[in-house]
């Protein structure tokens, strides 16, 4: 019985240190489970906080276009008024109505600097057109300014500034101050 006795006991130790190093190994196992899982969920945490900030800024970027149409649009309605006055026809192109019509002002400008001369007699003659002048030069001076003072690099504010609106704020310009000098 005594050889019975120690080899159940050899088989029970044999069974506790095997059913040790089974979870010993499981423990590990387990442990490196958890951390990976913590590693994904800190990579999915960043990926949600970086989709939230690129739909914010979609929607800011949403909200500036929006406005942005709002200013085309009163740009344009001041321009039509003049355009009809002193027969100038918007550019043919798939651009902005806005950029179409400052397009075929300085178009017919760089083709025929009589268009200033017509300009200028229409300021002179026509308070509608001469309101019109003003309207349009305050809001865009006033985007301009804006985009000056809200934007931190100026790379935007440049671009419209030597493009179409800063041209046709000088075409403007010049055109008001002769119908205010005669």
């Amino acid at each position: 019985m005594n050889n019975i006795s120690i080899l159940f006991y050899i088989i029970s130790i044999g069974f506790i240190v095997f059913g040790i190093i089974t979870i010993t190994f499981l423990i590990f196992n387990i442990n490196s489970k958890i951390k990976n899982l913590t590693k994904t969920s800190a990579y999915q945490y960043n990926l949600m906080v970086k989709i939230q900030s690129i739909l914010k800024s979609k929607h800011s970027t949403n909200i500036v276009t929006e406005n942005a149409e709002m200013i085309y649009q009163d740009l344009l309605q001041n321009l039509i008024p003049i355009m009809a006055t002193i027969d100038i026809m918007p550019r043919n192109t798939s651009e902005h109505p806005l950029w179409r019509a400052l397009g075929g002002i300085m178009d017919e400008y760089s083709k025929n600097p009589f268009a200033l001369e017509k300009l200028r007699r229409a300021i002179k003659l026509d308070s509608e057109v001469s309101r019109s002048v003003d309207n349009y030069l305050n809001r865009a001076d006033g985007f301009l300014r804006h985009l000056t003072a809200t934007e931190s690099d100026g790379i935007l504010s440049a671009t419209f500034t030597d493009g179409l609106l800063g041209q046709s704020l000088t075409f403007f310009g010049q055109a008001k101050q002769l119908a205010a000098k005669e």
